[in-house]
């Protein structure tokens, strides 16, 4: 193993201690009384039982009253309207068949919300989007809370759906959970192109009936995005972490091999309970050493910004406390191995063809940069996931791919990476701390010393940008008030084509905010989930037009440069929108998110760290019986 790995597991596991152990306490106490039981539901009254079963078919209502064959719960994201969403529309009556020829039974246990980023960027309903995660956790809590179930199959893709998921199940950690993908759109009009018809719209270059055909023509069919962004950064954490049935994660929606994979996840889910002899709860393959190994295929791809919170959401629903220092550390020492828009031309797509996950798990393992010991749903041991799967009579088949990559455009082994660290900096200073996605920036524009143009909201941006007001001057935009305390945290991605024009143009510009860009933000330098944030009293919400920032995202520091004793004397200027204001688009249901939130280095979210509760009363009870007794 590197000794930064090594390093990082090493402070991550101590730090993570009690927790973690309070946490895997319940677990195995939940575990036990589920091998002792035998299916859950036995543990059922007979009204409740009855509840239970009571919608089903005859064969299914005899096999689950009989409490003999274990029951798996199917949570899905399903509508019609997304299309990464749209194939999982067959997905419960084929996983539904393959757990009965297994030996289980399978319920559609519950749906959660899908939201999709794409459609509501710049529109109020962003403001509702990373909410949507903790609202996905509960759904998921929820559909599992009838104590009818001894696994879960979770289909999910997209952007909050995937970590809302494994948030929820983890609170159900003696669960084992099989993650099911449905896989990309196969490729349509190059993501250059559409980025090039985006900009050339923003400089009133063409309509919108260009630059609708153009975006349709991308956005294509059933199946995720093709490009690099939050929701295919999901599913190769997912992969990694060891909970996608190995090869699952990109193969295309609608074809015979994703049928047959989707089968045998329903398969595979029966063969982990707890009455069998594979049993994996899902809280063990979720340690320490996997949340490790998700950070590294995060960096090592140039994944998207959103999952530094993601996965720090994640690990502390499994009772570990990870933290910005781990990715930082992480990030000095990974190589960037993919390009893939926006850090590069191709689609994922084109990186499953040149190898996809097999080859860059083997690259990773071969260089010491994953831990390879570890659970997972295929086995112990990540070896598992170098095998390519391939259809063989209708059935999954897996070989180990001892091939490199077909493709070094695209995908490149650790001796020859496109960079030699992660695609994801963590930056510091004055203004706080930041997330900077670099893997698509130009080198030229890793540096930037310009005056501060503030913003308190995006629109005010693009106002300015209409109305020329940014042309022909160097500037870092600061768009603040947009943190998860003050508005739900948006992705401000709207901001990237005219920002990128102006970039084009030769100024030098950049961002600096303390909400979110998208996944598919890419060549505009810019300091994001800047914690902390404005809502909360950060320095941002000190910062004046005019002040010179400097961001500098080779050396990792983002710096106001302003004498401490000046900006410590300023009034903070600006302020959120008041729950007055905060309404429309049923932003007013989501109120007391808005005041549990966390912040952004703390995962964003409302949940506190698993385990720590009881961590903490322990801690108290040994303390208390070291007090001498006031009475003896």
């Amino acid at each position: 193993m590197h000794p930064v790995i090594q390093e990082v597991t090493g402070r991550l596991t101590e730090r993570s201690r009690p927790s973690r152990t309070a946490y895997l306490t319940r677990l195995h106490a939940e575990a036990e009384a589920a091998r002792r039981r035998g299916p859950a539901r036995a543990s059922l009254g007979c009204a409740n039982l009855a509840h239970g079963f009571a919608g089903v078919g005859e064969a299914d209502k005899r096999d689950l009253r009989a409490n003999v064959k274990p029951g798996v719960a199917i949570v899905s994201s399903y509508n019609d309207m997304l299309s990464a969403h749209q194939p999982y529309e067959t997905y419960p009556a084929i996983l539904k068949d393959a757990v009965r020829r297994a030996g289980g039974v399978a319920q559609f246990a519950g749906g959660v919300p899908a939201m999709c980023d794409g459609i509501t960027q710049g529109r109020a309903g962003m403001e509702l989007s990373l909410y949507s995660r903790e609202v996905i956790a509960m759904s998921t809590a929820i559909a599992l809370s009838h104590d009818m179930f001894d696994a879960s199959l979770l289909l999910g893709v997209c952007d909050k759906i995937v970590p809302g998921l494994l948030i929820g199940a983890l609170h159900f950690g003696h669960l084992p959970a099989v993650f099911v993908p449905a896989g990309p759109m196969t490729s349509g009009l190059p993501n250059k192109v559409k980025a090039r018809t985006r900009q050339l719209f923003a400089e009133g270059k063409v309509g919108k009936d260009e630059l609708l055909d153009a975006e349709a023509k991308s956005y294509h069919s059933p199946g995720t995005c093709t490009f690099y962004g939050t929701a295919n950064s999901n599913q190769v954490m997912i992969e990694v972490m060891g909970l996608h049935l190995p090869g699952a994660t990109f193969v295309n929606p609608r074809t015979e091999l994703r049928e047959a994979l989707t089968r045998a996840a329903g398969r595979r889910a029966v063969e982990l309970t707890a009455h069998g002899d594979e049993y994996t709860p899902v809280g063990e393959v979720v340690d320490e050493k996997a949340i490790v190994n998700a950070c590294v295929a995060l960096l090592a791809t140039g994944g998207s910004t959103n999952h530094t919170m993601h996965i720090v959401a994640i690990a502390a629903a499994a009772g570990i406390e990870l933290l910005w220092d781990d990715l930082a550390a992480l990030s000095k020492v990974v190589p960037l191995l993919t390009r893939m828009y926006p850090n590069g031309q191709a689609d994922v797509n084109h990186f499953q063809a040149a190898g996809g996950m097999q080859v860059l798990i083997g690259e990773l393992l071969d260089a010491g940069l994953l831990h390879g010991d570890v659970l997972t749903i295929a086995g112990r041991g990540l070896d598992h996931y170098r095998s390519a799967v391939e259809l063989k009579d209708g059935e999954p088949v897996w070989q180990e791919r001892t091939e490199g990559s077909t493709d070094p455009d695209v995908l490149r082994p650790v001796a020859d990476a496109f960079s030699a660290d992660g695609g994801i900096h963590m930056l510091d200073g004055n203004l706080g701390r930041a997330v900077t996605k670099v893997s698509a920036v130009k080198d030229e524009h890793l540096v930037i010393e310009a005056p501060a143009k503030v913003f308190d909201d995006q629109l005010e941006l693009l106002r300015a940008f209409d109305a020329g007001e940014l042309d022909g001057q160097d500037f870092v935009a600061v768009i603040r008030y947009q943190g998860p305390s003050a508005n739900g945290m948006p992705e401000l991605h709207k901001l990237t084509p005219p920002m990128a024009v102006l970039l084009d143009r030769g100024q030098r510009v950049a961002i600096v905010t303390d909400g979110r860009m998208s996944g598919a933000s890419g060549k505009v330098p810019a300091a994001i989930h800047l914690s902390p944030e404005a809502a909360d009293g950060g320095p941002i919400a000190r910062v004046l037009d005019g002040d010179p920032i400097r961001l500098d995202a080779a050396a990792g520091t983002l710096e106001l440069l302003v004498p401490a004793e000046e900006l410590a004397a300023r009034p903070l200027l600006g302020a959120p929108l008041s729950d007055a204001r905060w309404v429309g688009t049923g932003r007013e249901l989501f109120g007391a998110f808005r005041r549990a939130a966390g912040p952004a280095d703390r995962g964003a979210s409302v949940f506190a760290l698993n385990g720590r509760a009881e961590a903490s009363a322990a801690l108290e009870a040994a303390r208390l019986a070291t007090v001498p007794d006031a009475t003896s």
